[in-house]
């Protein structure tokens, strides 16, 4: 029988394992789950969120225990390598070392390569050595589960080698052959593995199949064999996974390189009828970028994106251009005195804001369609109508700062006025409904009577304006039949709670009494200077109470009493020596006499 790891939540007992005996070492067959093994580790420590430092640190303090638990150090003072071969193999926990090992070569490139401008000439040297040593560590892993494990442990290591030499050949960006070679390779192992085992397994080799098969096709696309277009490449980028990591990093490089190849003929931002040339090389790729990714927000295939995506790609676009404005601020720093250059930038700038405040518009009307479609506070609502209110504003009052404005700014203009007034009747809408929730129908009902009246004015202005948007038309008119019903029901609530006020009011004058059988929050006594109703308004919870009684004991001031304890316990001098002495002799006699 060949000793079973317990994988994956079974990581800190392994460590106090029992060790074998000398007499089963050569019979002895280990067996562990390494892919469920893997990918328990890397969820639960950093891989989630895609922090390979801490998955790094994981593996690290990891390494840590095992060589202490299996007394494999090496060396307190001077270092004295110890290698892992096939008789110190005598655990299950050598395995485990030579896997992590691996793990944290792998986990300490992946972490150069997601550095924020990318990995340097040196950067990169570093990170293919650290692929480089991965490689060795589970090419070692391979060799040792063929002959220490069972059949299914030695095909997963089989296949861990394989992947990783796939991704040493994929990031040196030649030996495309062998890249290929090495992924269909782990492909083919973890499909088959995928067909047996429990669900859990099956599952986790299903999706390490969909992982690969990226990196595979991308494979096949550079050597030849495949006609795949960029569209292809980015709509599979979309996917997410550890493995998928390396080839997102890699379309990112690739599809950066097609944008300063077509960035080279971009000389100018169109904008509102102005035209504004652009001379530096990165703002033209920061633009390039933002205008890609906007397109798939506008294209055809927008409606088959979810909110989250969509708003993963928003985040993209507003770190673009603001990319893009910093490199326009740093030219206009080192322009000097040349106006018409810093005219020409400040133009561009200005664009490329009111761009900016555009999208900025558009991410906080999904962020509202998202909130409308669940069950959302009003509060939330009329908060995020507040931003969209501050972001007309700051639109309008950039498109109106300039001296030669063309038709196409006053056009813009007056569209950012005719949708803050549309913005103000929805704000107005849901402020109205968290009052009517509040059970103040007096202030409900005027916020809907104002909210109506604001929708009426936007649609007017809309449908003079000749607006080409039917879903905002669409939308007033359904805000203007809300706000008229819910004005209707606010009013008809009110006449009813207004009918039952005296009824409600006899019934709570009635409850009132001197101290009840429940404390209040507060008694009618304790809140005497502030203006809140007790007994009319319906939504106050119990009755009221006036005052506790009896009442409870207040402490008061009194003098203080003196007790002398120490008197009778003192033990005075005698004064018998201060004491007048009485006069002797005839005069004495005589004057004691009379």
């Amino acid at each position: 029988m060949g000793k079973e790891a317990q994988p994956p939540k079974a990581d800190m007992e392994i460590d106090d394992e029992p060790k074998s005996n000398a007499g089963d070492q050569v019979v002895e067959k280990f067996s562990i789950n390494v892919l469920q093994l893997l990918k328990s580790a890397q969820m639960q420590h950093g891989l989630r969120h895609g922090d390979y430092t801490r998955y790094r640190r994981y593996c690290t303090a990891r390494l840590r225990r095992l060589y202490k638990s299996l007394k494999f150090t090496h060396g307190r003072g001077k270092y004295n390598k110890r290698a892992v071969t096939e008789a110190t193999v005598t655990d299950v926990r050598f395995l485990h070392m030579v896997l992590y090992t691996a793990e944290r070569a792998w986990s300490h490139a992946m972490e150069k390569r997601q550095l924020p401008d990318g990995p340097s000439a040196r950067q990169r040297i570093y990170l293919i050595g650290r692929l480089r040593k991965a490689v060795k560590w589970a090419t070692l892993f391979s060799h040792l589960c063929s002959i220490k494990g069972d059949s299914r442990t030695s095909l997963e290591a089989e296949a861990y080698a394989s992947y990783m030499k796939g991704n040493l050949f994929f990031e040196q960006d030649k030996n495309w052959d062998s890249a290929l070679v090495n992924f269909k390779s782990a492909r083919a192992v973890y499909e088959e593995l995928g067909k047996y085992g429990d669900l859990e397994n099956q599952v986790l080799c299903r999706e390490r199949v969909e992982e690969l098969e990226p990196s595979i096709r991308y494979c096949m696309h550079k050597i030849g064999q495949s006609n795949l277009q960029t569209s292809d490449l980015l709509q599979i980028g979309e996917m997410e996974g550890p493995a998928l990591d390396l080839f997102k990093a890699k379309l990112e490089a690739v599809m950066a390189e097609a944008r300063t190849q077509q960035a080279a003929s971009m000389t100018e931002f169109h904008w509102l009828g102005h035209r504004f040339p652009i001379s530096n090389a990165k703002t033209r790729v920061s633009i390039l970028k933002a205008q890609e990714l906007e397109k798939d927000l506008h294209g055809a295939a927008a409606d088959a994106l979810s909110a989250e995506k969509k708003l993963a790609v928003f985040d993209k676009i507003f770190s673009a251009y603001h990319e893009a404005r910093s490199c326009i601020r740093s030219d206009l720093v080192t322009a000097g005195n040349t106006e018409n250059v810093k005219d020409e930038l400040n133009g561009l700038d200005k664009a490329a804001s009111a761009v900016l405040g555009q999208r900025t518009m558009e991410r906080n009307q999904l962020l509202i369609a998202v909130a409308k479609s669940k069950t959302t506070k009003p509060e939330e609502l009329v908060r995020l109508y507040d931003l969209l209110l501050q972001n007309t504003s700051d639109l309008s009052d950039l498109v109106s700062s300039g001296r030669d404005q063309k038709p196409e700014e006053v056009a813009l203009a007056e569209e950012c006025e005719i949708k803050s007034l549309a913005f103000r009747a929805e704000r107005c809408f849901y402020l109205a409904k968290s009052y009517s929730l509040a059970g103040k129908r007096v202030e409900a009902y005027a916020l809907y009577s104002r909210a109506r009246t604001l929708a009426e004015s936007a649609l007017q202005k809309f449908q003079a304006h000749g607006t080409t948007d039917k879903a905002i038309i669409k939308e007033l008119k359904t805000l203007h039949e809300k706000c008229r019903s819910q004005s209707c029901i606010e009013h008809a609530t009110g006449i009813m709670e207004e009918e039952k006020a005296p009824e409600h009011l006899s019934n709570k004058i009635s409850d009132i009494s001197l101290n009840g059988d429940k404390k209040p929050e507060k008694y009618l006594m304790e809140k005497l200077d502030a203006y809140e109703s007790a007994v009319g308004d319906t939504n106050t919870k119990g009755s009221a109470r006036i005052n506790p009684f009896p009442p409870s004991f207040q402490s008061i001031p009194r003098n203080p009493i003196v007790l002398d304890l120490a008197f009778s316990s003192i033990d005075f001098p005698s004064l018998e020596g201060r004491m007048k002495k009485d006069k002797k002799g005839l005069t004495g006699w005589l004057w004691g006499r009379g």
